[in-house]
Formats: C-alpha cells, sequence, structure tokens
C-alpha cells in the first residue's frame, strides 16, 4: 500500500487520539486502550514500509506522547515532581527539538549582528549597553578588575536579585508568545545582539579570555535556558498560528499548556546559574582550572539533559511500546491455539460418542468444553477485532 493511501486510510485515527490526548482530565480508559491498539499497528506498519517518512516520525512522537499520558496518570499520586523532570520534561522537550533549535539559531544570528556592528563601530556598545554601565565597566578595566561589576554586591542579595529576575525575564520570553511570536522573537534578537556586543568590547579591550571564564561561567546554563524559555513562548505562537489537526482553541491550549511546562521546568537551573553568578563569578580568576572546569560541566549539563537525554528516553519508549505490541500479538496467537484446540477437541469428543450415545447425551458431555471455547472465541474477538479489520482494508486496498 503506497503511503498516502495509508495516511488517508488512518489519519481520523490518528486525530482522534490527538483530540483525547489534548482534552483536560480523566481519560476513557477503554476509548484509550481501542486508539492505543490501532496506533501500535499503524506504526508497525509504517516502520516495516516506511522507515525513513515523516510518517513514521509523527507516528512516534504520537506514541511517546500516548505513553506520557497512561505514565502520568500511572505514576502521578506518589512522585508528580520527581517524574516531571525525569520523564515529563524531557519528552515535550524532545517533542519541540526543531522550535528550540529555531530559538538557539535567531540568537546566534543576533549575536554574529552584535558582534560585528561592535567590531566596526565602537559606539554601537554604548547604545546597546547603555553608557553609564560602559562607563562602569571601562573605570573597573582601568583599576585593573574589569569583572568587579560582579562583586559589587554581596552574595545573597545578588543571588535572590538576579535569579528572580531571570525567571522574570523567561516568564516574559513565554507570556510574549501570545504576540503570534513576534514578542519572543524580537527578545532573543536584542538578547543575542547585547550579549555579542558586550563579548566583542572586551575582545577589542585585549580581555576577551577573562570574560570568557567570568560570563560562562554563569551565563552557559543562564543563557542557554534562556533561549529555551524564548523557544516556550515560541511553543505557544505555534499553538496560535500553526493548528494542525486541532482546532485553533485546543492547539491554543496545548501550546500554552506545554510551553508553560517547559518556563516551570528550566527554574531550577535558574537558581543553579544564580548561585554560580552571585557565588562563583566574582572569583573566576583565583582558578583558571576551576573556572573552566564549571563551563564545562554546565555545557555537559545542558547538552544531555535538554539535547541527548530526551533522544534516549524517547528511544527506549518506542522499544518499549513495541515490546508491548508483541506481547498482545503473542497473546492473540495464544487465543487462536486455544480456539483451535477446543474446536478440534469438542468436535473429536462429539463424533466419538455420537458412535455410542444419545444426541442428548453427547450434547450434556461437550457443552463445557465448547461454552469455553465460545467464552475464549469472544475474548479473542474483542482484542483483535480493529487489527484484523485494518488488515482486511490493507489487503483490499493492495489488491484494488
Amino acid at each position: 500500500m503506497k503511503e498516502v493511501h495509508f495516511i488517508k486510510k488512518s489519519q481520523e485515527t490518528w486525530k482522534m487520539l490527538e483530540e483525547l490526548l489534548a482534552k483536560p482530565g480523566k481519560k476513557n480508559p477503554d476509548q484509550l486502550s481501542e486508539l492505543y491498539i490501532r496506533l501500535m499497528d499503524d506504526l508497525s506498519y509504517a516502520r516495516t514500509y516506511f522507515p525513513d517518512s515523516k510518517t513514521t516520525q509523527y507516528l512516534n512522537g504520537l506514541s511517546a506522547a500516548l505513553h506520557q499520558e497512561i505514565y502520568r496518570n500511572k505514576r502521578e499520586k506518589s512522585n508528580r515532581i520527581w517524574e516531571f523532570w525525569k520523564t515529563e520534561l524531557p519528552l515535550i522537550i524532545r517533542k519541540y527539538h526543531p522550535i528550540i533549535g529555531l530559538s538557539f539559531a535567531v540568537f546566534f544570528i543576533a549575536f554574529a549582528i552584535g558582534w560585528i556592528s561592535s567590531e566596526n563601530d565602537q559606539e554601537f556598545v554604548r547604545l546597546i549597553l547603555g553608557d553609564q554601565y560602559v562607563n562602569l565597566t571601562e573605570e573597573n578595566i582601568n583599576k585593573g578588575k574589569p569583572m568587579d561589576v560582579y562583586g559589587q554586591i554581596t552574595e545573597g542579595p545578588m543571588f535572590l536579585y538576579i535569579t528572580f529576575n531571570n525567571i522574570y525575564v523567561s516568564f516574559l520570553f513565554y507570556v510574549l508568545g501570545i504576540s503570534f511570536g513576534i514578542g519572543t522573537l524580537w527578545r532573543l534578537f536584542s538578547t543575542g545582539i547585547m550579549v555579542g556586543s558586550f563579548l566583542n568590547f572586551f575582545y577589542q579591550k585585549k580581555l576577551f579570555a577573562d570574560a570568557m571564564l567570568a560570563i560562562w561561567m554563569h551565563g552557559t546554563i543562564e543563557i542557554s535556558v534562556a533561549i529555551i524559555a524564548g523557544a516556550a513562548g515560541l511553543v505557544l505562537a505555534q499553538g496560535i498560528v500553526f493548528p494542525g489537526t486541532y482546532s485553533r482553541i485546543e492547539s491554543m491550549k496545548q501550546g500554552a499548556k506545554d510551553g508553560l511546562k517547559i518556563v516551570i521546568g528550566l527554574v531550577p537551573c535558574f537558581i543553579i546559574a544564580g548561585f554560580i553568578e552571585s557565588f562563583l563569578t566574582r572569583h573566576y580568576n583565583v582558578s583558571p582550572v576551576i573556572s573552566a572546569s564549571v563551563i564545562v560541566l554546565s555545557f555537559t549539563f545542558i547538552i544531555t539533559y535538554f539535547g541527548v537525554y530526551p533522544i534516549i528516553l524517547e528511544q527506549q519508549i518506542n522499544r518499549r511500546l513495541q515490546k508491548k505490541l508483541q506481547k498482545e500479538e503473542l497473546v492473540l496467537k495464544k487465543y487462536r491455539l486455544q480456539i483451535s484446540g477446543i474446536l478440534w477437541l469438542g468436535g473429536g469428543i462429539f463424533f466419538v460418542f455420537y458412535s455410542f450415545l444419545s444426541i442428548r447425551q453427547v450434547i450434556w458431555i461437550t457443552w463445557p468444553v465448547l461454552l469455553y471455547g465460545i467464552i475464549q472465541l469472544i475474548r479473542y474477538v474483542q482484542i483483535s477485532k480493529t487489527i484484523e479489520n485494518q488488515f482486511e482494508e490493507i489487503h483490499h486496498a493492495e489488491n484494488g
């Protein structure tokens, strides 16, 4: 069967499942189970005949979302908070990896513009950062303490101010997504220009190494998660602008919910970044090795948790779903064997006893066995009806 026919045949089921997952509250377990069987069958077929297509990627994502729904409902009572950061947030991050990539691309393009503009116009940095900040930094450079701006406030108050300010900015990135993403993109762009011009300012002062050690001690986490917060705003915007198979209201609700979960999940990262900036960055020049180690560890954390781990988690879930599908197929084979054996046994008993007993005696002796076979047949039909119907449709489509 061609892929276009496969999509046309099954897209109503996929749309029904998307709408069910988008609805808040407890789901109908029978409906969820039936759609799950259909989805697993479609996913298995797509992996066999269209392994590299976007349809297979879409079904993988839909199966991960379904598994997330089932898994979250099952574990919610005991350790909901832990499961959020362990499973739910990484799967959401994985779902929106392309949008996160777009957010990083916008930032780095703006960063390059800020760097090049400052390189060609020394007054550009004053336009971006303000005269007061630039004059203060130049005074610190003349004193031999170029990064003294990080040591002018005591650690505790600085930690509280920076942390709450960064969290506020991240939620602002998210809320601006309501402007169809324009406000979020503008904030990302302006932040990238600011960071680019700021680093170029120190580069021109021959203090680039000091700036890299000081700024990126906390900036590796702080700037990275700020960009991801920008992606949360773009997720909200996508729900409004590109509803896909959802209604626009349902799509906006889903985008708003996923984006909000992303920015909430970033709060611990902002706390860590605020702690590093307040307590460690001011001592960046004590040991360059320690400073570099903090940067490397921070970079490793960002790449692992927001990049690699979500991919691995999705692959693990898909493997578990595939195993579950295989188990269900084995159960169906088991029922087939049981039914076949019982019917043959019942028929054999009937014909053997028919030679010696009356028809009433034969029925009386064999009816328990036949009744058990009928019960097993009903169970088999309930489990396999959907899959068998789809196999029949595929057969007719291929021969048609």
